[in-house]
């Protein structure tokens, strides 16, 4: 058909040339195309069609797993916002705690050291009153012995030793007694 245009546009008959088709040169043509269309619905279409289903299948399955996947990893991150809300308790908890330890043990420390303290200041007035009473007594010694000395100058005669202990034995309980008031 084609060609007895192309020739009729060569001849120069270009008035005569017919825009529809001759019948008798369509018929191969359609022959064919219904041959080839059983030929291909026999053999391609099929497998063609299997493959589609296949790759549709393949297509569905992926989306489910990815859907999966998707409802694993959001149940993942609440389970991890959990886990991470449950770790800053138990971190606060053991915040408190460490801080409720410190707070005792300063409190033992402080006691421990008041008490200590007024056991020095105990051992410490021990000790003076320890020194005080020494030095009384010595203090004494020596007034008794000084006192003895002007009294035998006084009355001008040397005592005895028993009038000298006895001397000073009333001195002594003279002079305790004037230190307990």
């Amino acid at each position: 058909m084609l060609v007895g245009v192309a020739y009729a546009a060569e001849s120069g008959e270009g008035a005569s040339i017919s825009v529809v088709p001759v019948l008798a040169d369509i018929w191969p043509s359609i022959i064919a195309f219904l041959v080839l269309f059983f030929l291909l619905k026999k053999f391609a279409f099929g497998p063609i069609g299997n493959v589609l289903d296949k790759r549709a299948e393949t297509i569905r399955e992926s989306l489910e797993k990815a859907e999966e996947t998707k409802v694993e990893a959001e149940r993942l991150l609440e389970e991890y916002k959990v886990q991470m809300a449950e770790a800053r308790g138990e971190a606060a908890k053991v915040i408190d705690q460490g801080r409720k330890v410190a707070e005792s043990m300063k409190s033992e420390i402080v006691a421990k050291a008041h008490e200590e303290a007024d056991g020095i200041v105990a051992k410490a007035r021990e000790a003076i009153d320890a020194e005080k009473k020494a030095a009384m007594a010595e203090l004494q010694g020596s007034v008794a012995d000084l006192s003895v000395a002007v009294a035998g100058k006084l009355l001008g005669e040397k005592l005895s030793a028993d009038e000298h202990a006895k001397l000073i034995e009333r001195y002594v309980a003279e002079v305790g007694s004037l230190n307990d008031n």
